[in-house]
């Protein structure tokens, strides 16, 4: 069997340092901003002309963080509580035979960097920090969206929204473009889903910050707000 080696085009700049916080699912907290930078071979106009009109994009990356030697037919989807078994091509889990991940952002512009090359300014994106892009494709809204489609266990088991209690001086250190950003965050409840100490406090990095929070039933609680140990001082 001949096999094809994939060639990264992109990585993507987002406020996520680490995997903890990262919205499940794309589109999730469309408040999320990123970009995505093109690798120079890549970085050609003629590459993206015409994107601009479209208003979604797919893009295809890597789980740069979860690539294994050795692939299981089963996971444990956060959604079912980290404890029930699914096949893993019923699951969006990273730890796959082949760690690829699928995204559906989106497209707020399209900037022509005059060293950089064509910068993609995306919304609602699920990735980390430097995750690197296989491919990206316009989202057609004739073929791509199922109003009707069935979502199999997720449909079940919907994950609920947190209130969030951010005391206003504690988000006043955040800029106000990253606000909302981070309370969408915040509200679709970073912690692993097996997590019910309403005791423990969590710390999420996000940009330059960690935010420290607890979780009592359905209300979250952020607790501090202190600049990440490489970030330096807050502007």
């Amino acid at each position: 069997m001949h096999e094809r080696v994939l060639r990264h085009i992109a990585h993507i700049h987002t406020d996520f340092p680490t995997k903890f916080g990262v919205p499940r699912q794309s589109g999730l907290v469309d408040s999320l901003k990123a970009v995505v930078q093109f690798l120079p071979e890549f970085r050609s106009a003629d590459a993206v002309r015409g994107l601009e009109e479209f208003s979604h994009i797919w893009l295809i990356w890597e789980f740069s963080q979860a690539v294994r030697e050795k692939w299981s037919p089963t996971v444990r989807p956060p959604r079912l509580g980290g404890n029930a078994r699914v096949g893993v091509f019923a699951s969006r889990s990273p730890f796959r035979p082949n760690p690829i991940g699928l995204s559906s952002v989106r497209l707020e512009g399209v900037e022509l960097h005059p060293s950089l090359g064509p910068l993609l300014h995306i919304a609602g994106a699920d990735l980390m920090d430097g995750t690197p892009i296989y491919d990206i494709k316009p989202y057609l809204p004739y073929g791509d969206c199922h109003p009707d489609a069935a979502g199999g266990f997720t449909d079940v088991h919907r994950r609920r929204v947190l209130d969030v209690d951010f005391p206003p001086d504690l988000l006043g250190r955040i800029p106000p473009d990253l606000r909302a950003g981070l309370l969408g965050v915040l509200g679709q409840d970073p912690r692993p889903a097996y997590h019910h100490d309403p005791a423990r406090q969590y710390v999420l990095p996000f940009a330059r910050w960690e935010i420290c929070f607890t979780v009592a039933g359905d209300r979250l609680t952020v607790r501090d707000v202190r600049t990440a140990p490489s970030a330096g001082e807050n502007p």
